[in-house]
């Protein structure tokens, strides 16, 4: 179902979404690097990967944003593991209950430069996290979403020759106590949030990546760049 699904979007400007199921975050990094060159070279179309992470926290390419408040051994033994990247941003944490989608799309084919499609990234949040009853908001200067004064969702990504990866994490129904252990995006005092600490709800992640394969079909859609209708936020 799902690849029928992808070949009707391929036609139809969309972008083919992938659900990588519960992925380690060095085996998943491993493919958008290889999609990223195939996708640079016009071998595919337009994808997005759609995975949960086992317990992980990277540092990104801002090092003075990569703050940990535990060393590597003590993650290690909490069974956090710990990645470098060269994406923007600093450090985050990725567990199970998070849904992490990573954006393999070439941005000047969609009519977007970097600013608008982090906006589309921040909307395809805010309209997820609408459906599930929380309502999120952007912070200027502070890429993501946040509910009140408390985050809920980090993005950070990558350009190459306009190809996007990495992407967006947004809290469900994740361990929070992850957080205890950095300084989220090197920014002091943020309390971290998830969906269901706002609402109480338990959720089904199948349900939701579905709802986000459709939002992501929306807004990074050839069609919906031309429209004008994915830069707004």
């Amino acid at each position: 179902m799902e690849s029928e699904q992808n070949r009707q979007s391929l036609a139809a400007g969309q972008p083919a979404v992938r659900d990588c199921g519960l992925a380690e975050y060095r085996q998943v990094l491993a493919l958008q690097q290889q999609l990223q060159e195939q996708r640079r070279a016009g071998v595919i179309g337009d994808t997005v990967l759609m995975v949960e992470h086992p317990p992980v926290i990277t540092l990104g390419a801002h090092k003075s944003s990569n703050r940990l408040l535990a060393s590597p051994e003590d993650l290690a033994g909490r069974g956090i593991d710990l990645v470098e990247i060269r994406r923007g941003g600093g450090t985050t944490a990725h567990n199970p209950g998070q849904l992490v989608f990573y954006p393999i799309v070439n941005i000047q084919e969609l009519g977007l430069d970097i600013n608008a499609y982090v906006r589309t990234l921040e909307q395809i949040g805010i309209e997820l996290l609408a459906g599930l009853g929380v309502a999120s908001h952007c912070k200027k200067g502070f890429p993501g979403l946040w509910v009140g004064p408390r985050k809920i969702a980090s993005v950070g990504v990558r350009v190459s020759r306009f190809v996007t990866c990495h992407g967006m994490a947004i809290n469900i129904q994740n361990d929070l106590s992850i957080f205890g252990t950095m300084v989220p995006c090197g920014l002091d005092g943020v309390t971290m949030t998830s969906a269901r600490k706002e609402t109480g709800r338990t959720y089904d992640m199948n349900e939701i990546k579905g709802q986000l394969a459709v939002l992501v079909r929306r807004h990074l859609s050839r069609a919906a760049s031309q429209n004008g209708g994915t830069v707004e936020s």
